[in-house]
């Protein structure tokens, strides 16, 4: 199994997006700092541009950390995914894992997840939950969320896509060629393999504040999912401007036929409003399709950063394993 050129391989490296994270990364940090696994254990750290003081806690952790620490922080924020690809680009493990920095994934549920990764020679494997500590809304988000992904993702069927995931260094480095501004972690690894599996390990409530998706995040996860790994929107769209064509051609069929017959047109201002206003509600809908597939075109043409790096900082043991 290869790793980084220029890195020392090791054997676990776990990288965590922090954004609102002040209060809670420390005792993440130090929790995982206990954990032995099997070829050694490095922390990845990725501030994503967060408006606390979650930089000023991070870099405080390096000079007394007992494991490699790096702390890598973005110019602003770009999103979980990217914090994520990010941090993968750093990583030098053979197997790395990805987790929140809120504490409602116990740290020590990381042994389990890498060693059924390393001893069962999965290349991905994902958490899922008895019970989600999360708010009502939340676990609907991430039901759908799901849902749209068993239909538009060549992903086993049921498969929940859980952000603790432990990816093998061979999916790490296929995910990481990626360069687009929108990355969907999960869609990327559905495109690298199918040898996927999952385990079931505790959610704890949070530990601090709330969670840091909103409905605004959540619509654009989906939208990244939708329009960055699949075509079936544009689909949908060719479908309905199909059917809405075959109603249009049925309807004036029948108004001419009635012309004909009748010797008058109908005055009916109702049905032509109801005709008018959905087809122009479906014209609508498909040209918001082909406007979002074009501006993410014209972005990504454009040269759009998936992520910028403001600076990288490294306790000792980190700066020698990079040598």
């Amino acid at each position: 199994m290869t790793t980084m050129p220029g890195l020392t391989p090791i054997g676990l490296t776990i990288v965590i997006p922090v954004y609102r994270g002040a209060n809670t990364i420390g005792q993440v940090v130090a929790e995982l700092s206990a954990l032995k696994p099997e070829g050694g254990l490095e922390i990845i750290l990725v501030n994503d541009g967060s408006p606390d003081n979650s930089g000023d806690v991070c870099r405080s952790l390096l000079p007394n950390a007992t494991v490699p620490i790096t702390y890598i922080e973005h110019a602003r924020n770009y999103g979980e995914h990217n914090a994520v690809m990010t941090g993968l680009r750093k990583a030098r493990g053979n197997y790395v894992i990805t987790m929140d920095d809120d504490l409602q994934n116990p740290p020590e549920e990381v042994i389990h997840l890498y060693d059924h990764a390393r001893k069962g020679g999965w290349d991905v494997v994902y958490t899922r939950y008895a019970i989600k500590q999360h708010a009502a809304w939340r676990n609907l988000g991430s039901r759908f969320a799901n849902a749209v992904a068993d239909r538009l993702l060549d992903k086993p069927r049921g498969l929940y896509l859980s952000s603790f995931r432990c990816m093998a260094r061979l999916v790490v480095e296929s995910v990481t060629r990626y360069t687009g501004p929108y990355p969907y972690v999960d869609g990327l690894i559905m495109e690298v393999t199918q040898r996927i599996d999952s385990i079931e390990v505790r959610h704890l409530p949070r530990a601090e504040g709330r969670s840091n998706y909103t409905l605004t995040r959540l619509v654009r996860l989906w939208l990244n999912l939708a329009t960055s790994f699949s075509l079936a929107p544009l689909r949908v769209a060719i479908f309905l401007g199909i059917g809405m064509s075959v109603l249009g051609a049925v309807g004036a069929s029948a108004t001419i036929a009635e012309a004909l017959i009748t010797r008058a047109t109908p005055s009916g201002y109702a049905s032509t409003m109801v005709v008018i206003l959905l087809v122009g509600g479906v014209q609508s809908m498909i040209l918001g399709v082909l406007g979002e597939y074009v501006g993410r075109t014209f972005l990504s043409a454009n040269g759009k950063p998936q992520g910028t790096v403001r600076s990288i900082s490294r306790n000792r043991a980190a700066e020698e394993g990079a040598l």
